[in-house]
């Protein structure tokens, strides 16, 4: 039974924040667990079981960040513990190969039939960059194209934003990153086919690749126009460029093929991360034979990992998805996602307050907003954050854990049972009665 409501007490979590500060940076290692734009301090989490967490102080949430995605089983999923025991009990980790790698590069190559080979990082950030590089090496070519509003990890190449225009080529959006690398980023609207097209007009010949997420998450969650992503992979070949999807987030969260399985567009190369890791740290790139084979130690392209395939987190990944192939997975999780942001609409719309929502798959984003359909940044940058901080206030004085920014995505698990839905749309119903 979940409780009808937590206690209000913090103080264990604001003194292990005080604490952290003192010694990490902000007192985080990624900045949005600060819950700066919330204008909040972090509850630390002691435990997670399930669709539920525990803080510091006792007190229990219901989980829709889920780790930001990778844990589609809910936390601590007995299988996958176990399967966790019997690979440490072996050994950390070896530097060596190990054959649970060849075995989930088997299974990612069935999911995704674009990925005939695959190499394993330990991060989505490290997929990506790698993929830039690659598509680099392979193409002979140095500019690379992105959305507005995509993250694709702090890549010194992606972490570039617009300038004035909706076509631009990319100033740094962050110190540290040289405007000499920034320069080499052409930067677009996502949805925008025009722009992208006005992009390969003035620098076709320069372009090596146009990497994005298929399903933006990261400012919001916002889904390709029909015929946009199949726009894209046109211009990419018509131009001899290699076209990279970051599924990192909607890899097996979407569906078992990932958004490329869903819209039916084939990428060059595809970036994985999250899920195939069962929540530890490991992600992947892979694209065609040809492709692939520029890598070292079959090609010119360099990258290498000490951790990557770790066994330990190859094992977590196998039993994932293992888990997530079983008849009926997705049914169920993506039936509880429907239930969840339909039944958010009809109490939002019941208390007179501008909210839409996009989802697919097991993913699914929230707007405060007049807008009937979010489809682009410039109208994520436009909803009401003020309204939305009230709201995620709110729901985690009830009980109800989600991401402590509006450009973040939330995820569904198939740990989450109908009463857990059931007492999260009785907390926004009161929440949303108190926003207006």
């Amino acid at each position: 039974m979940i409780q009808d409501k937590i206690t209000q007490n913090t103080s264990h979590s604001d003194a292990a924040f005080k604490e952290a500060s003192e010694i990490l940076v902000g007192g985080v290692n990624s900045p949005v667990r600060a819950c700066k734009n919330v204008h909040a301090s972090p509850r630390f989490i002691r435990r997670g079981q399930g669709a539920y967490l525990w803080d510091e102080d006792g007190n229990r949430y219901i989980d829709y960040v889920l780790s930001y995605g990778p844990a589609i089983l809910g936390h601590a999923q007995a299988s996958v513990v176990a399967d966790l025991h019997n690979a440490i009990i072996k050994g950390n980790g070896f530097g060596s190969p190990t054959q649970a790698e060849t075995q989930l590069a088997k299974q990612i190559r069935d999911f995704f039939p674009s990925c005939e080979k695959v190499r394993f990082v330990n991060s989505g950030t490290e997929a990506t960059m790698s993929a830039i590089r690659l598509a680099r090496g392979v193409t002979g070519r140095d500019r690379i194209v992105k959305c507005h509003g995509h993250y694709h990890g702090h890549v010194d190449s992606l972490l570039v934003k617009a300038g004035s225009g909706a076509l631009t080529h990319g100033a740094p959006d962050s110190a540290g990153i040289p405007n000499a690398v920034a320069e080499l980023t052409s930067v677009v609207d996502y949805n925008d086919l025009d722009a992208m097209s006005a992009v390969f007009q003035s620098d076709g010949a320069e372009i090596a690749a146009v990497i994005l997420e298929p399903v933006a998450g990261n400012m919001g969650m916002v889904l390709p126009d029909p015929g946009y992503l199949e726009g894209v992979a046109k211009l990419c070949k018509e131009n001899g460029a290699l076209l990279i999807f970051d599924e990192v987030m909607t890899g097996l969260r979407v569906g078992l093929n990932g958004a490329q399985g869903i819209y039916g567009v084939k990428p060059d190369i595809t970036c994985l991360g999250k899920v195939i890791g069962g929540g530890l740290p490991a992600a992947a790139y892979g694209g065609s034979a040809e492709i692939m084979d520029h890598l070292s130690p079959v090609g010119p392209v360099y990258q290498a990992g000490t951790l990557s395939g770790n066994p330990v987190a190859m094992a977590a990944g196998l039993k994932t998805l293992e888990l997530i192939s079983e008849p009926g997975f997705y049914d169920g999780i993506f039936a509880q996602t429907e239930k969840l942001v339909v039944g958010l609409r009809e109490r939002a719309k019941a208390a007179g307050i501008p909210f839409t929502t996009n989802h697919v798959g097991s993913m699914f984003g929230g707007f405060f907003t007049e807008e009937t359909a979010i489809t682009n940044y410039q109208q994520v940058m436009a909803c009401d954050n003020e309204r939305f901080n009230r709201f995620f206030h709110g729901m985690l004085e009830a009980g109800v854990y989600l991401a402590p920014a509006s450009f973040e995505a939330g995820f569904m698990s198939a740990a989450h049972c109908d009463e857990d839905i059931q007492f999260t749309l009785d907390a926004a119903e009161k929440v949303f009665a108190g926003l207006k």
